[in-house]
């Protein structure tokens, strides 16, 4: 299906459920597409969004939805506006209230108090809110993923071979609290405003969501920091709010990186595969940030366990 027959299918989906009566004023409803990639095409008209997950999605999205609209996680993860999922060409179809996201070109404003909280009571969450057998979170096969794309792409060099050795080096503890309900792909991309008046940031994007071990929920804020790309006011900032709101998973003060550094290697290797592979899909050199990344893993490969924070320095 044409890319362009898809965004018609959400808009249609996305203008019934918003306007179920009459349909409104094109001026008065804006309708744009918030995402369009392999894994999720997100389409907002007015106050709604739909979004078409993956073609592959499994009955495990079925439990991740569930969980979300639990009053477990009110005030966690944004709610789905009630309703069975829709089938369409092939794709589930979920709707959402729109939520404001957060400004990128405000970063000094990024809100990393409140999502190391929103961390903290997810990770706190009784795992039954996934159902009787829950799905595992999905953050280390996603590592694997991106180093597997990036293996089997026709790129060769210097970058590439920093990256895999990156990679391969990374090796996660075992989980020091035990398995907790974890999001599984976070980043500053996956907060909103609850549109619910009173309410603040929520995390949305369940589809990585799961059982696991919650370390990896801090690994890119810790990757971020190691590559310089987030300052060190503001992985204290994070790391306190976190253990304030009674996260466990970064251990105490001091020695969060006897637990971090394993999957803040891994998740710096997947950021700067992934990078690799949409430049060289698109024909353009690396921007800044996805350059840190990689320059990362060449500097993270000598370095023993315990020493990826050196990579700030």
């Amino acid at each position: 299906m044409r890319r362009e027959d898809l965004h018609a299918i959400l808009t249609d989906h996305a203008a019934d459920r918003a306007h179920p009566v009459a349909p409104p004023d094109p001026s008065s409803c804006p309708v744009r597409v918030l995402a369009d990639r392999p894994d999720g095409t997100v389409v907002r008209h007015g106050h709604v969004v739909v979004k078409a997950h993956a073609p592959d999605a499994d009955a495990a999205l079925h439990a991740r939805l569930a969980a979300a609209a639990s009053p477990r996680l009110a005030g966690v993860v944004l709610r789905p506006l009630a309703g069975a999922p829709a089938q369409a060409a092939g794709r589930l179809l979920t709707c959402w209230p729109y939520g404001t996201p957060v400004d990128p070109a405000a970063p000094g404003a990024a809100p990393w108090e409140e999502t190391a909280v929103l961390l903290a009571r997810l990770h706190r969450v009784p795992p039954a809110v996934l159902g009787a057998t829950p799905p595992p979170a999905r953050g280390p096969e996603k590592a694997a993923r991106a180093l597997a794309r990036l293996r089997d792409s026709p790129l060769r060099g210097p970058a590439r071979a920093a990256v895999l050795a990156a990679g391969a080096g990374a090796s996660a503890p075992r989980a020091r609290t035990g398995p907790a309900v974890c999001h599984g792909d976070l980043h500053l991309g996956q907060l909103v405003r609850d549109p619910q008046p009173g309410r603040g940031w929520v995390l949305i994007d369940v589809d990585d969501m799961g059982l696991g071990d919650p370390l990896w929920d801090l690994a890119r804020p810790a990757a971020w920091f190691a590559c310089g790309l987030m300052a060190p006011e503001e992985w204290v900032r994070f790391l306190t709010a976190y253990r304030e709101a009674g996260g466990t998973a970064a251990g105490p003060p001091g020695e969060e990186w006897r637990e971090l550094d394993g999957p803040a290697r891994a998740l710096t290797a997947q950021i700067a595969a992934q990078a690799l592979v949409k430049a060289e899909q698109a024909g353009r050199p690396l921007d800044e940030d996805e350059s840190a990344f990689v320059d990362a893993c060449a500097r993270m490969a000598p370095l023993p366990p315990g020493r990826a924070v050196d990579a700030a320095t």
